[in-house]
């Protein structure tokens, strides 16, 4: 293929992801319609990993608590996670507030427009940088998120293994040569919306609708009729078990203690039921403490990317008054089922005490 026939394919890939977004993309999400760099980059942080509804129930809610970098930088990192509390990933959050506090610090509190610069930021990596530089500042580049590794690497027929990093990158060169340097600011975002939506909606890992795709015409992976096939990727995490007996010490009046976790970790900087990690040790806190009626319920495994947590409340009633040692009492608080929303919980704790009780659907 001459260079010229080259750049005209290109061309026809990028301009036929515009018209398909403005016909058939998904329109009205709260994030969308804005050139707002706080707002997109709040959006694309919430998004990874995470469904759309399920972002819909927290990103007006966050929004309203910061509405800004400034807030967010300056508000405690608790009341940040505490906005986040269920929403998982909680590492995102905890970056999303150094990153704040590094704009207000190094850059006034204004987003750098050049995606090279918005990756050095911490928890920005180069698909989030580029999603705001284009959307946000019309800069020619291209996001390179899962979505679009896969929509791209079944169009172009890509059978490069992409659990190596030079493949990838090869992948994501090709990826950028289909972005016209002319293209204008508000093509580019229709762009880049498309290609999420096309990943989300059309071009999906198992069951991809072929026929409702603008890139179907051209798909190397449609042709040979093995599209479940792209993108080719061997290295796989395994996925591995852990243990953990959840201390729930319940107060006559309904509170709840809650230990804070450490600075790294599963749930690291969240408040949670005191864990402890075998039988033995559960059973030296109970004596520890004095604590001889418990009640062991059934495990409960909570599953989290690369590894299930086999969860086994044992729970303690108390009377109102009651307290922790000393030392214990310095890592952490009562917390009333009311008040779950002023901290930050993981998703099963959140869960349990929103409900005021009923262990078994931790």
């Amino acid at each position: 293929m001459s260079d010229s026939a080259a750049c005209a394919k290109d061309s026809r890939v990028f301009y036929a992801v515009v018209w398909w977004q403005q016909k058939f993309g998904r329109q009205g999400l709260p994030w969308q319609g804005t050139r707002d760099p706080y707002r997109v980059w709040l959006s694309e942080i919430m998004l990874q990993q995470t469904q759309v509804l399920t972002v819909l129930g927290y990103y007006d809610r966050f929004l309203s608590r910061f509405p800004d970098v400034h807030s967010l930088a300056y508000a405690p990192v608790d009341d940040v996670l505490a906005m986040w509390s269920g929403l998982g990933y909680y590492s995102r959050a905890r970056n999303l507030h150094r990153c704040a506090q590094t704009l207000v610090r190094e850059f006034s509190g204004e987003f750098p427009r050049s995606s090279d610069v918005l990756q050095e930021l911490p928890g920005i990596g180069p698909s989030t940088a580029s999603a705001i530089a284009a959307f946000c500042f019309g800069e020619t580049t291209s996001i390179f998120d899962g979505n679009v590794k896969r929509v791209m690497a079944r169009w172009l027929g890509f059978t490069g293994d992409i659990s190596h990093s030079p493949t990838e990158r090869e992948l994501k060169a090709q990826v950028q040569d289909l972005v016209p340097q002319e293209a204008s600011a508000k093509d580019m975002a229709c762009y880049t919306q498309g290609l999420m939506d096309l990943g989300a909606t059309v071009c999906t890992r198992s069951k991809p609708r072929c026929s409702s795709c603008p890139l179907a015409q051209d798909c190397v992976a449609l042709e040979v009729g093995r599209p479940q096939e792209f993108p080719r990727k061997t290295r796989r995490l395994k996925r591995s078990t852990q243990i953990w007996f959840l201390l729930v010490v319940r107060r006559a009046n309904g509170e709840c203690w809650l230990e804070k976790r450490a600075p790294s970790g599963i749930w690291a900087s969240l408040y949670c039921f005191p864990v402890l990690l075998s039988r033995e040790e559960l059973l030296a806190k109970l004596h520890e403490n004095d604590l001889v009626s418990a009640q062991e319920m059934e495990p409960v495994v909570h599953a989290l990317t690369h590894r299930d947590l086999v969860l086994t409340p044992v729970v303690c009633q108390v009377p109102a008054g009651w307290h922790f040692d000393k030392e214990t009492a310095l890592r952490g608080r009562w917390v009333h089922p009311s008040q779950a929303s002023e901290v930050g919980l993981p998703a099963p704790i959140a869960r349990w005490l929103a409900e005021g009780g009923g262990l078994e659907r931790l």
